[in-house]
């Protein structure tokens, strides 16, 4: 596997570069659960004035990745207007109750069918950019075998993901409240790992005491 990558191929000598069209990449960002170990809607969670699920979606619209589709379910009208006038697509998961893998799918259905990949996000990373996320497209290259783009920091995978369109059939067969994560494993020859300089991959807000510490070190 590959940890960092460069996107610049040089051409053989003689021989023209040949130019290749940027792989279009949707983003789904998943935003239906009931925030269960937080004890409220941690999505709708203050963050020095912005709702922390408008601060992720923002950082996901400071991307190429387009369009972006957010999921919702639990408290849905009130992430909505949250979301009041970004440049999304809101799905509505009817099913979101029964786990993860049901956004994962409603995700996916309104994904286009010219898209050639899609950037799995959720709706409690913040702290993930624009940056960060195109950083994961430019790895992505259907043609050399990298279709599962991975960030990694200090050896540790976090999100999030970016899956090619030949794994959205296996990835809309999950069920419960697993995520795709098991389909890295079982794809192993297409993955490749982006090693990113901040740990901001790795920190979600699952808990009063992580958004505490958040704050603190924010002044959010």
């Amino acid at each position: 596997m590959l940890t960092e990558i460069e996107i610049r191929p040089t051409p053989r000598e003689g021989r023209p570069a040949k130019v290749q069209k940027a792989p279009e990449i949707a983003a789904i960002v998943l935003a239906a659960g009931r925030s269960s170990r937080m004890g409220a809607n941690k999505l709708l969670a203050d963050l020095g004035g912005t709702p922390m699920i408008r601060k992720s979606v923002e950082a996901v619209l400071a991307s190429q990745a387009r369009p972006v589709i957010v999921v919702t379910g639990h408290e849905s009208g009130k992430l909505r207007s949250s979301l009041a006038g970004l440049a999304v697509t809101v799905t509505e998961n009817p099913d979101y109750a029964q786990g993860l893998s049901t956004s994962l799918r409603a995700g996916l259905a309104a994904v286009p069918n010219t898209a050639d990949g899609v950037i799995v996000c959720l709706g409690d990373m913040p702290l993930v950019g624009g940056l960060e996320i195109d950083k994961l497209i430019s790895a992505f290259n259907h043609n050399e075998h990298r279709t599962i783009i991975v960030p990694v920091h200090g050896g540790e995978r976090g999100n999030p993901v970016l899956w090619g369109r030949q794994h959205f059939a296996d990835m809309a067969k999950l069920e419960g409240d697993r995520g795709a994560r098991q389909l890295i494993d079982a794809n192993a020859d297409q993955v490749t790992e982006v090693a990113m300089r901040s740990d901001t991959v790795l920190a979600d807000f699952d808990t009063p005491e992580s958004l505490s510490r958040f704050r603190s070190v924010s002044g959010a």
